[in-house]
Parts: structure tokens; C-alpha cells; sequence
């Protein structure tokens, strides 16, 4: 009796934090959605709002995205190698290299903005892109993909995976193309989502950093609640949503879908890892 009453309470609590966590969400959407917010959804439903923010904020909505999908290109190409060459390296130089890269999540945005206009802020072409914008994003992204790849790596134990690779004859780039990337594939994706969604979302670094005419969807939203105008900020809202929850469920079930085969994979496995990064 005491178990399963343990077991609703937890229940209970779980679907409580759910309530607190998604009902303001909701409540956000249904007001980007009907009519008047106030009277609810007796009003109607409508996409005024939504066609509304398209019309007034579609380039900071197609900014975002291309300076999110830069960011993950940027962040995998240093990303991907600094953790492996940490990894490598190991012991207290490799800590410390690690500690410096995670500084900028560290510090607030404001100050690593404000550390970028100070020194690069002179350049005006470079300050009045949106590569001035990409540069902080990396900054404070790059933590992320470096952290989850590490993890990968000494989760499997990489190094002994290519020892029994190099045996069979492989060269360097062959193990890191067939050992070392196929089995870093699950941080890979992890990294990848988290640089995407916080590249989308990020607001604090961006404010600092964007000019009139390099606005993200982040800014734009915060310009739709300024201008008191709730209907048409809960609509950002819904774009946004739409923005990032395809993205979410996409990248969810390409990492599920590499769990279940590497599980389907593992009895089949042998002792000794093959050259194609099969791990034991």
C-alpha cells in the first residue's frame, strides 16, 4: 500500500512542476491565436497576429536561423577538434584549457558583449554585420559542443578503441574518420541541439552586439513586448515555437534512433573493435 501511495505522490508532483512549467505556455499560444485574449476563445481563433509578425519580423526570424545554422558549422569545425585534442592531451593543462573555454558561459552575456565591442567594435563593417553577432554566439555556444563530445569520449574510452584499430593497420585519419567520429555521433547530436536552440534563443549577448539592421528573432520579440502590443508578442511567440520544436523533435529521434541501433549492434559485437568504430 505505502509503495503505490509513494509512487502517486511522486506522480503528483511530476505532473504538477509539468502544469507549472506548460500552462503559461499555452496561455501564450491561445493569445497569439484568438482574437482577444481577454474574452478567450469565444473571440474566434485568427492568424491575423501570426501574419502580422510575419509581415513586420521576417527577417529577424531568417536571421536567426542563419546565424544559428553558422554557429553549429562553426562550432563543429573547432569544437570537434579541440575536444578530441583535450582528450588527448588530458591531465591538469587540458583542465585548465577546458576552464578557459567555458569562461564565456560563465561571465554574463553583457560583459562578453561588451568585451567584443570594446576590442573589435572599431571595425565598423565587421560591427555592423551579423558576423559580429556569430562571433559572440560561438563564444558562448562552443562550451557546449566541446563538454558533450568529451563526454563521448571518455564514456567508450576512445583511446583504446583506436590502439585496436592502429593494430589492424589503420592510419590516423582512418581511425578518426571510422573509429573516433562514428562513436562521438551521440555527443556529436547533443552538442548540435544545444548550440542550435541556444543560438536561436540567446537574447543577452545579442542585444548588446545587433544594430537596426541585424535584429534576431530573440530582439524582436523583446521590441513586440515593449510595444505592449500582447497579441502580437505571444504570435512571436508561436513563430518561435514553430521555429524550434520540429528542430527538437527532429534531432530527438535521429539520437534515438542511434541509440537503438547501437544496442541492436553491441551482442553482435566481438572483443577486439573493428577499424569500421564498432565499440566493444
Amino acid at each position: 500500500m505505502r509503495p503505490r501511495l509513494f509512487f502517486h505522490l511522486q506522480l503528483a508532483f511530476t505532473l504538477g512542476v509539468c502544469a507549472f512549467l506548460v500552462v503559461p505556455v499555452m496561455l501564450s499560444v491561445l493569445a497569439g491565436l484568438t482574437e482577444n485574449f481577454f474574452i478567450g476563445l469565444r473571440s474566434g481563433l485568427t492568424v491575423r497576429w501570426l501574419a502580422q509578425v510575419w509581415g513586420l519580423y521576417a527577417e529577424t526570424v531568417v536571421l536567426s536561423l542563419q546565424i544559428a545554422l553558422w554557429c553549429l558549422a562553426v562550432t563543429l569545425v573547432l569544437g570537434l577538434p579541440a575536444a578530441y585534442s583535450l582528450y588527448r592531451l588530458g591531465g591538469r593543462v587540458a583542465r585548465a584549457i577546458e576552464e578557459t573555454i567555458v569562461l564565456p558561459v560563465a561571465v554574463p552575456g553583457l560583459a562578453t558583449a561588451l568585451a567584443l565591442i570594446i576590442t573589435y567594435g572599431g571595425v565598423k563593417d565587421f560591427r555592423a554585420s551579423w558576423v559580429f553577432i556569430l562571433v559572440g554566439h560561438v563564444l558562448y555556444t562552443l562550451p557546449f559542443m566541446v563538454r558533450s563530445v568529451m563526454a563521448v569520449l571518455y564514456s567508450i574510452n576512445v583511446a583504446e578503441l583506436e590502439e585496436s584499430a592502429a593494430s589492424l593497420g589503420a592510419g590516423f585519419w582512418r581511425r578518426l574518420f571510422t573509429v573516433v567520429l562514428p562513436n562521438c555521433k551521440p555527443g556529436i547530436l547533443a552538442g548540435a541541439l544545444m548550440v542550435v536552440t541556444l543560438s536561436v534563443g540567446e537574447f543577452n549577448l545579442t542585444w548588446m552586439l545587433h544594430t537596426p539592421m541585424t535584429k534576431t528573432l530573440p530582439v524582436g520579440l523583446a521590441d513586440s513586448y515593449a510595444s505592449m502590443r500582447l497579441e502580437v508578442a505571444s504570435a512571436y511567440t508561436v513563430v518561435f515555437f514553430i521555429m524550434i520544436v520540429p528542430l527538437l523533435i527532429a534531432m530527438q529521434m535521429v539520437s534515438s534512433q542511434d541509440r537503438s541501433r547501437i544496442k541492436r549492434r553491441a551482442p553482435e559485437d566481438s572483443g577486439v573493435p573493428a577499424v569500421s568504430g564498432s565499440k566493444s
